[in-house]
């Protein structure tokens, strides 16, 4: 997800689609672990979506949206 659609999300969104992304890099690792993830480079986009998303939440949180 780009970060301009997600600057544009109000804050509850954005702290659900947080919610979403660590439950969904959460279950990639256990699929890695028990040897069943079956695109590695999905981990890694999902771990990149994550940050952006926190970004523009404490981008919010800063400039007093929260």
């Amino acid at each position: 997800m780009k970060a301009h659609k997600l600057r544009e999300m109000r804050t509850d969104e954005l702290r659900q689609e947080e919610q979403h992304l660590a439950d969904q890099l959460f279950r990639l690792r256990f699929q890695k672990a028990t040897g069943q993830l079956e695109k590695a480079t999905k981990m890694k986009l999902v771990r990149h979506d994550l940050a952006r998303v926190k970004t523009v939440l404490r981008e919010k949180v800063r400039a007093g949206e929260a």
